[in-house]
């Protein structure tokens, strides 16, 4: 009886070990980078049984579609960190439209604090005006409405978002179009917490994740953040971790789950300002044409993110503990946000990772 008992206990043991798929991340805590430090925890490929012959053809792909950094996370340590192209750990980078995903979080973290209300009326923070369309219309707007892309206005007028070229189309609600003018968020939060975008966003968000040097830059009238690539992945991180750093819940959990999840029904693969893969169907920015099937197909089915102009990825896959960072140029034509660049790469990680 002894014997069959430590024969139990024995397989017992050697199941838990392997029921991860070779690694210990069910059993691994995830991992934090000290505010403050260059310091960051890294692993090896090998310990997660990746297959390494698979890491070359991956980077050489990267440096050819003028990649300038990238990083794997996986339970928030480094296993891939690689610059290309004459890039540095140190250089900072434009996030493009990936940064919108720092807009909808710091929204989150302003309604958690009381300052505004994502269902609330946009003119109860900016004034009447503020759009060219008639009052009536500008008055459905709501704050979720900019998280979602379906204000309503004219997505054809390019990204000035003065009144006079912000003009109606649709009832908000009933249109999904990828438009500029979700940076009127920063407005918002601006206007509803009596500080500076920059000096809110620095101290409620940046510094309590350890976002050094990043900053926000004026270009052609868009707001857009610059940062290193590692800074890219300490937010990546955040959100892998559903707001939560360390011990910190810096955005509700609650928020984060809506905003990483389908935020209305006409376009399935999207959330506030988060691009969703594994959904039946997707809408692409300039257009009003349902596509069938999910966004990415060779990435997992979980994985949320943002994606910049010219190829600025972050994706986040909860099921994997993976957090990964693309930035550079564009790898092959200019884009908006998804490209064909995204679909080839995720068949290069998954060579590595599966």
């Amino acid at each position: 009886m002894k014997k069959i008992s430590l024969l139990f206990i024995m397989i017992t043991s050697l199941w838990s070990c392997n029921s991860d798929d070779g690694n210990s991340s069910n059993e691994e805590a995830m991992y934090f980078p000290p505010i403050g430090s260059s310091t960051w925890e890294t692993k090896t490929i090998a310990s997660l049984g990746w297959d390494e012959t698979q890491v070359q053809p991956l980077l050489d792909y990267l440096e050819l579609k003028n990649t300038k950094g990238f990083i794997i996370l996986h339970n928030g340590r480094i296993v891939m960190e690689n610059y290309f192209n004459g890039h540095s750990a140190t250089d900072t980078w434009y996030w493009a439209s990936a940064g919108k995903t720092l807009t909808a979080t710091v929204t989150g973290i302003a309604e958690q604090e009381g300052y505004l209300n994502i269902n609330n009326k946009v003119s109860d923070y900016l004034g009447t005006g503020w759009t060219s369309a008639p009052l009536a219309k500008e008055n459905l707007i709501t704050n979720k409405h900019l998280l979602t892309m379906t204000s309503g206005l004219n997505d054809e007028l390019g990204d000035d978002v003065s009144p006079a070229n912000l003009q109606y189309v649709a009832d908000a609600g009933t249109r999904w179009a990828y438009h500029n003018v979700y940076v009127k968020l920063q407005d918002v939060v601006a206007e509803s917490t009596g500080q500076t975008w920059s000096n809110y966003f620095n101290t409620k968000l940046r510094d309590k994740i350890g976002m050094t040097g990043g900053l926000w830059v004026n270009l052609d009238g868009l707001s857009v953040y610059w940062s290193t690539t590692r800074n890219m992945a300490r937010f990546g991180l955040l959100a892998l971790n559903k707001g939560k750093w360390e011990n910190n819940q810096i955005v509700p959990e609650n928020y984060m789950q809506n905003a990483t999840t389908t935020s209305q029904n006409i376009n399935l693969a999207y959330g506030y300002l988060w691009w969703l893969n594994g959904k039946s169907s997707y809408h692409m920015p300039q257009s009003q044409f349902q596509f069938n099937g999910t966004l990415i197909p060779s990435a997992p089915n979980d994985m949320y993110c943002a994606l910049g102009k010219n190829d600025q990825k972050i994706y986040v896959i909860p099921s994997k503990n993976l957090v990964v960072i693309r930035m550079g140029d564009a790898a092959d034509g200019s884009n908006f946000a998804l490209s064909d660049f995204d679909e080839t790469l995720w068949e290069k990680i998954s060579a590595v990772i599966n």
